[in-house]
């Protein structure tokens, strides 16, 4: 585990019910994970840091902004973390509505120990998993800009389909410069095969277009 516990998964409770916060707050320490309660989508907004690794459980109805009215503000200014609804039975129209804002699940009251730490459990494995997939598209992006612009045209071009050849004679070069041209692309995008290297074009340009 990290030494720096700030950068640790962390569970985020928001909910109004003292009693609610204490009972989740036990269960969740538990099972191993780090927990900040909050008893209101203020204080929330008040003490998060964007970016930092974590879920939020959020209660739907709250005094003063709530939770839906939290969960808005958070896609507006894309800091929404993977966030569980915690909603009793009559508030589902409204689960179903954040969940069109982004929320990832909703639980209904009384809920199962183990359904809501399973929810947790998924919420932060995708996390993680966006987390390294952004981690790796930004070093394959790095790796790109040390291309020269001759490079990257031709690295476009072999992840194209295209031959040495049709490179070649698109370019106006010989096929022995562009053989030459491909080597230093792998070289420099740690590329081991023509497959891998489709494969970094591919994630950047998904990426690209998110």
């Amino acid at each position: 585990m990290s030494n720096d516990k700030r950068s640790d998964p962390v569970v985020w409770v928001v909910d109004d019910d003292e009693a609610m916060r204490s009972s989740l707050k036990w269960l969740i320490e538990s099972v191993g994970m780090r927990v900040e309660s909050f008893s209101s989508a203020n204080a929330f907004l008040d003490g998060h840091y964007p970016g930092r690794f974590g879920c939020l459980l959020l209660d739907v109805r709250m005094p003063g902004m709530s939770g839906l009215e939290l969960l808005d503000h958070l896609s507006r200014e894309q800091m929404l973390p993977p966030t569980i609804i915690i909603t009793g039975h009559g508030d589902v129209p409204m689960a179903v509505r954040a969940m069109k804002t982004g929320a990832t699940d909703f639980i209904e009251k009384p809920f199962n120990d183990e359904v809501l730490l399973d929810s947790i459990r998924r919420a932060l494995t995708a996390e993680e998993e966006r987390r390294i997939g952004t981690s790796q598209v930004a070093e394959i992006t790095d790796r790109m800009e040390h291309l020269t612009p001759r490079e990257h045209e031709v690295m476009l071009m072999v992840t194209d389909g295209k031959s040495n050849k049709e490179i070649a004679n698109a370019l106006g070069v010989s096929a022995k410069t562009i053989e030459a041209h491909c080597a230093r692309v792998m070289e420099k995008m740690q590329a081991g095969s023509l497959a891998e290297l489709v494969r970094m074009v591919i994630a950047v340009e998904q990426r690209q277009l998110r």
